[in-house]
């Protein structure tokens, strides 16, 4: 404690908290990996011992290649060091290998990758003012900013647990949006152009760099109400960013167009096929939707207006993956999904462009795309949410004691559905009610976030500006 002491004394506090997270890391790399494991094996197998015009259709495993080229790309040059590791893990018929070497590299490689999020961490740090900072370093913004990014728990489960990259994409995603804070537009146009090239569901993001980049960069001044001054707007300016996207897209999707494979390419980034919910609810909307029709369903039959032998066994409140159908609700569609998305994210959009707030409103706008893509999207994962939470840490914090209360819930909450729910006579009759109350819970709790947000976005007055920005 003494040495961690000097070395913040010292100035020094932000590479002792990267240094503890790496080691935190590499503690957890013999522990519990999921099925993502052995998708990113088989991905370094396909890219490495197949062909550019076998990726996207390869299909001896399950686990199929279903992300953007550059991801591919990405993972082709990592099969170049993991030859050196064991060469067995990039053989596609190796299903479900895992020997010791292949757990080290692919932990390691992770590990090593988040070296682009701890750049990022350190260049959104600059873009906060530290003049307001306390004394002490646990009051100073930069250094709170760090833990939250770098310490965050949820991060850490999802890649050096379960076992992704989301470290690596998110560092491209917090990097853009430092570029965007220090009015490095072109630069933070051109990491976004590269991100959604490397993961495809940050495009729920794209509307909140293109309205603000239209709005801020191509017009150049504002009136002192706030509102465009229309004789400032840059051609030269919009050019230059759409031959950003288009070069960058090129690049992506060029070989691909060149082997007239785009379709299929784009039917592995949007199967449709998979079912409106994850198997573990996503807390949103259509959790709440699928509770409220499981009550229903039950009440239902409680009450003899339904024929328990017409209700499905697996309906889409089972917990499934696949495609079913609501039991007394209407079901849902991938479209309708899609309009209730844009519904949801318009009013950021509106107030990004009728009440402009500098790079500030922009982070809001990205937070709200975010939330909204999460409450209202199709096949939502439960770990979308760090693509809200992440960038959230640049905004204030959200607690009062009504929060403080809601967030202590979920101990209890816990302990109900580890500890007792296993003993009690409903564990066999109702199986779902664990992931039921879970997901209702914490879906409450984010409703109420992205309300919030959005109260304070629509309430908040216009900063008038009449220099360039």
């Amino acid at each position: 404690m003494a040495a961690l002491g000097i070395a913040m004394g010292a100035g020094s506090w932000f590479s002792a908290l990267v240094l503890g997270v790496t080691l935190l890391k590499c503690l957890l790399i013999p522990t519990y990996h999921s099925t993502d494991f052995e998708v990113h094996r088989n991905w370094l197998a396909i890219t490495h011992s197949l062909p550019v015009s076998q990726w996207y259709y390869e299909a001896t495993s399950e686990w199929t290649l279903d992300y953007p080229p550059f991801f591919a790309w990405f993972e082709y040059a990592l099969s170049h060091v993991a030859k050196h590791f064991d060469q067995e893990m990039l053989n596609v018929h190796n299903l479900n290998y895992a020997s010791s070497k292949t757990l080290l590299f692919q932990r390691f490689s992770v590990i090593i990758t988040d070296a682009l999020f701890v750049y990022a961490v350190h260049e959104c740090c600059k873009c906060i003012d530290g003049k307001k900072a306390g004394k002490e370093l646990t009051e100073k913004p930069k250094f709170i900013l760090s833990v939250l990014l770098l310490w965050n728990f949820g991060l850490l489960i999802v890649d050096h647990i379960h076992f992704q990259y989301n470290g690596f994409l998110f560092g491209l995603m917090l990097l853009s949006i430092a570029r965007v804070f220090q009015k490095r537009h072109m630069e933070g146009a051109f990491l976004f152009a590269v991100l959604l090239h490397f993961k495809h569901i940050y495009l729920y993001v794209a509307p909140a760099y293109g309205i603000y980049l239209l709005r801020c960069y191509c017009f150049t001044a504002n009136k002192p109400d706030g509102s465009i001054r229309w004789n400032s707007f840059s051609f030269v300016r919009l050019i230059s960013l759409g031959l950003i996207v288009f070069l960058v897209s090129a690049l992506s999707l060029g070989p691909f167009l060149a082997l007239n494979q785009l379709p299929q390419v784009f039917s592995r980034l949007f199967p449709f096929k998979r079912g409106l919910c994850h198997a573990y609810w996503a807390p949103n909307f259509w959790a709440l939707y699928n509770a409220l029709d499981k009550v229903l369903s039950v009440i239902g039959v409680k009450l003899k207006l339904l024929d328990p032998n017409k209700i499905p066994k697996a309906s889409m409140t089972s917990g499934l993956v696949q495609q079913f159908q609501h039991t007394v609700l209407p079901s849902v569609t991938p479209l309708a999904t899609l309009i209730c998305t844009l519904i949801a994210i318009l009013p950021s959009i509106f107030c990004l462009w009728f009440k402009p707030q500098g790079s500030r409103g922009f982070l809001r706008c990205l937070i709200l795309c975010a939330l909204s893509s999460f409450m209202f999207g199709w096949h939502v994962h439960e770990k979308a949410i760090l693509l809200a939470i992440l960038p959230m840490r640049k905004e204030k914090p959200l607690f009062n004691w009504m929060e403080t209360f809601y967030l202590l819930g979920l101990g209890p909450l816990e302990v109900f559905c580890e500890f007792v729910f296993p003993f009690t006579s409903w564990k066999l009759k109702y199986s779902f009610i664990p992931l039921l109350l879970t997901s209702v819970y914490c879906a409450v709790g984010i409703t109420y976030a992205w309300f919030k947000l959005y109260v304070s976005v629509l309430t908040d007055p216009p900063v008038g500006k009449t220099k360039r920005q």
